[in-house]
């Protein structure tokens, strides 16, 4: 079972689990590059929590996601129509002022990525901001049904500048705010385009 198919299943689970969770501290890091109205991509959006509070705060957002039952879910959540399409199907040209990729691009393998993040670059318009985050670790693997790529500091650091397409503007960990999860550790990225 690949990651997508894993959402379809547990769609109803995930979104219980996931859409009250507050992202406010570490979204006002993103927010700080952005100004009102400006466009953000919610990429693997899952319920749509995210693409919610971007939206209510006067951001142009919109929400994907590769499961169709998360998008479906997300859809009657936001109120918004979430596109539903892989990372590798994204196909946008200097569209974005902002990509938030909160706990989304952890189920690419690690040798993807970098392709992964050729994309997000060509979607971003000059000097976009990007946001993303990891489980802070050397793991790449199943976890269960769900494959898994953690990041340290250095290794996302490595990663991002053989891309060549971005320069970090802040790496930050945090606990994970889920409770009965005090075990994870999140890295935060903050990378603007070159």
């Amino acid at each position: 079972m690949d990651s997508i198919d894993y959402y379809n299943k547990y769609a109803a689970k995930e979104f219980e689990e996931t859409v009250n969770q507050d992202m406010s501290e570490i979204m006002k890091e993103f927010l700080s590059h952005l100004e009102e109205g400006d466009t953000i991509l919610d990429l693997g959006c899952g319920s749509g929590r995210d693409s919610l509070t971007l939206y209510e705060l006067g951001y142009d957002v919109t929400p994907l996601d590769a499961s169709s039952e998360m998008c479906k879910l997300a859809e009657i959540h936001t109120g918004l129509d979430v596109l539903q399409m892989t990372f590798e199907q994204m196909n946008f040209d200097d569209v974005f002022d902002g990509i938030w990729a909160c706990a989304s691009l952890l189920h690419t393998p690690k040798k993807e990525l970098s392709g992964i993040l050729t994309k997000i670059a060509r979607a971003l318009n000059d000097k976009g901001i990007l946001y993303m985050s990891f489980k802070l670790g050397d793991f790449e693997g199943f976890r269960g049904e769900r494959y898994f790529s953690d990041y340290t500091e250095d290794s996302i650091s490595q990663m991002i500048r053989e891309n060549g397409r971005f320069e970090i503007e802040k790496l930050w960990e945090t606990d994970d705010i889920r409770s009965g999860h005090s075990d994870v550790r999140w890295l935060n990225v903050l990378a603007k385009k070159k």
